[in-house]
């Protein structure tokens, strides 16, 4: 393959070369798509008319064993009930497939993905002894979505002052929180004084759960 020249030490000679000798590598070039390959295979289990072998061993939506039956048969029934005919087990002989509502299916399985992955945090709310009730209610919902989404919560009443001797005001505050937030958690540790701060530890019924 043609390489380009030094054209500095040409023109000290004085010889002039023409543009059509100044040639270069050609890079390599990607291959085109091949459009007459072999199809990609599907994502994701076969369903309805993508289920060509006959015939299948057969579980109805609600668990139900329908034993063998061909797999026309199955497919009609998972249509008269608005479902899909979904293969489970590919592997087995003959296969074996469900009738199922296969979106709701797939969105099971990501969220039980999610709360296998989710990664448990210590959220913070804090109040004052003299915080009005709109502003406990805020708090109160913020700390319901953190519980929802599997998150433990922290609460903390903070005191400065002369307010360190009305500290049975900030636990009415805490209990009146607790009280809103019971069937959302679980006390780990009650309200108790640490230095200037009234806290207390509530955590998730079930970690990872979200809504």
């Amino acid at each position: 393959m043609p390489v380009i020249h030094n054209v500095l030490s040409f023109k000290r000679r004085g010889i002039r070369v023409p543009v059509a000798h100044l040639t270069c590598k050609r890079s390599v070039g990607i291959p085109p798509f091949d459009r007459s390959g072999p199809p990609r295979p599907p994502t994701g289990p076969r369903m309805n008319e993508q289920i060509r072998i006959t015939p299948i061993r057969l579980i109805g939506h609600e668990g139900e064993q329908h034993g063998i039956v061909p797999t026309q048969q199955a497919l009609e029934m998972a249509r008269e009930i608005g479902l899909d005919l979904v293969e489970v087990a590919p592997t087995e002989r003959p296969p074996v497939c469900k009738i199922m509502d296969l979106g709701k299916h797939k969105y099971s399985q990501s969220k039980k993905q999610h709360q296998k992955t989710h990664q448990q945090k210590l959220k913070e709310l804090r109040v004052r002894p003299k915080t009005g009730d709109h502003d406990i209610d805020t708090r109160v919902n913020q700390a319901k979505k953190f519980l929802e989404h599997g998150d433990k919560v922290i609460l903390k009443v903070q005191f400065r002052g002369r307010e360190m001797q009305h500290i049975e005001e900030g636990r009415r505050i805490i209990d009146q929180m607790l009280e809103k937030l019971l069937e959302f958690c679980k006390v780990e540790k009650p309200p108790s004084m640490e230095g200037k701060q009234m806290t207390a530890l509530l955590a998730p019924l079930k970690s990872g759960t979200t809504k």
